[in-house]
């Protein structure tokens, strides 16, 4: 019997052995999650046996437990890395199905789909007509591989400070003689196809006190009428027009030449003043792009992806979907890092980062493994000593069967 009961301990002592050589072999596996080999003791006696003289049957591996700590977050400087600090798993999609992740090392397909290294497609929840996420339902995300489209300017802000201590000019306007004005100011605006014009706004005092007349020239053109600015003589703050919206300007798609719609320009110099110091531009916002190509991806602590456009655009892909489980100790190992749902886990609850307990995702980083090594170097003794000592048994045992056998 003892010998069977030190085999029993020499098989439990082997496979704690390799519980530890598999976390020490995977101790730079981002992802990892550590295991150990947990123990019971066998106790086999008849029915009408006692237990108080019964002396055991030895040990048996009652599980192998994974232990889900947090491991550290490791810097990567790569977009498209991420790393879950909390509870939550990555969902990707595969040929097998779904399947739950902690490994963040993500890169393009030749699609344009996010995949690991195995080609599963990350899962987000998508992005809907109005711009919220969709969190009842999941898909691939997909980089886009075409050109941000075009924004037509519409509303131009313009803050300026006009002198109030400048000179009427004289003679007849002119834009090619600047004598005939006091100051101007430039900027692009886009027309509907995106392609960019270049819009010039003149200032002209006039001999009425305190009063401007502004003139636009789009593409060295002029385009609408003259317009009057004037100012408040105690505060210097614009008087007329009320709220500063000038009339809208058109120009036609003839007049731009570039085949595109009518470009219809809403001028508001609400913010404008007349001060004694001098010509100065404080604000010139226009509210028009060109089209863009995709420059890179960003991605937020609460999982936003968006993608990043050469005209400064940014749009939304979708929010990275993550998945906690009652027990995850229930989930079944599949391998390079992964796991699949099963009926001791617990069915999936999905969430996005930052809510509850599924976490915050860092991007450009992974999460390194969670493997202890001094830990599991202590471990490895401590199997090793049980191995030795269940192998002495082994000797021993045999010894006093051969003094048995021997005796005469």
């Amino acid at each position: 019997m003892s010998f069977r009961i030190a085999l029993s301990g020499l098989n439990s002592a082997a496979k704690h052995l390799d519980v530890t050589a598999h976390n020490i072999a995977n101790v730079n596996t981002a992802g990892f999650k550590s295991s150990r080999a947990l123990f019971s003791d066998v106790f086999a006696t008849a029915s009408n046996d006692l237990s108080s003289t019964a002396s055991g049957a030895g040990v048996q591996v009652s599980a192998i437990q994974q232990k889900f700590g947090q491991g550290n977050i490791d810097f990567t400087n790569n977009n498209l890395d991420m790393a879950v600090s909390g509870e939550g798993f990555f969902v990707m999609k595969g040929r097998e199905g779904t399947v739950y992740s902690r490994a963040g090392a993500f890169s393009v397909d030749r699609e344009g789909y996010v995949v690991n290294n195995d080609l599963q497609r990350l899962q987000v929840f998508p992005v809907s007509e109005t711009g919220e996420f969709a969190t009842g339902a999941l898909s691939d995300v997909r980089l886009l591989t075409t050109e941000s489209p075009p924004q037509a300017t519409n509303e131009i802000e313009v803050g300026v400070n006009l002198p109030a201590n400048a000179p009427v000019p004289i003679g007849a306007f002119s834009n090619a003689n600047p004598a005939t004005y006091n100051h101007a100011t430039s900027m692009t605006v886009y027309d509907s196809l995106g392609t960019p014009h270049t819009s010039t706004i003149y200032f002209i005092k006039e001999p009425a006190a305190n009063t401007w007349t502004q003139r636009l020239f789009v593409d060295g053109t002029e385009r609408g009428s003259p317009q009057s600015l004037s100012f408040d003589a105690a505060t210097g703050k614009l008087a007329t027009p009320l709220g500063g919206a000038l009339p809208t300007v058109t120009v036609t798609g003839v007049q731009l030449g570039t085949g595109s719609a009518d470009l219809n320009l809403d001028f508001n110099y609400n913010g404008s003043t007349q001060y004694g110091q001098g010509f100065g531009v404080n604000s010139l916002f226009q509210d028009g792009y060109t089209t863009g190509r995709m420059t890179g991806v960003e991605v937020d602590k609460t999982g936003v992806v968006s993608a990043r456009f050469t005209n400064g655009q940014l749009k939304l892909l979708g929010q990275v979907a993550l998945a906690i489980f009652s027990n995850p100790n229930g989930l079944q190992q599949l391998g390079d890092t992964s796991w699949a749902e099963t009926f001791t886990s617990g069915g999936p609850r999905l969430g996005q980062g930052g809510s509850s307990n599924f976490g915050l995702l860092q991007a450009g980083a992974l999460e390194s493994s969670n493997v202890d090594l001094t830990e599991q170097l202590v471990e490895m003794i401590t199997a090793q000593r049980n191995f030795q000592a269940n192998a002495q048994m082994i000797s021993t045992a045999d010894q006093v069967t051969q003094t048995i056998i021997n005796m005469r």
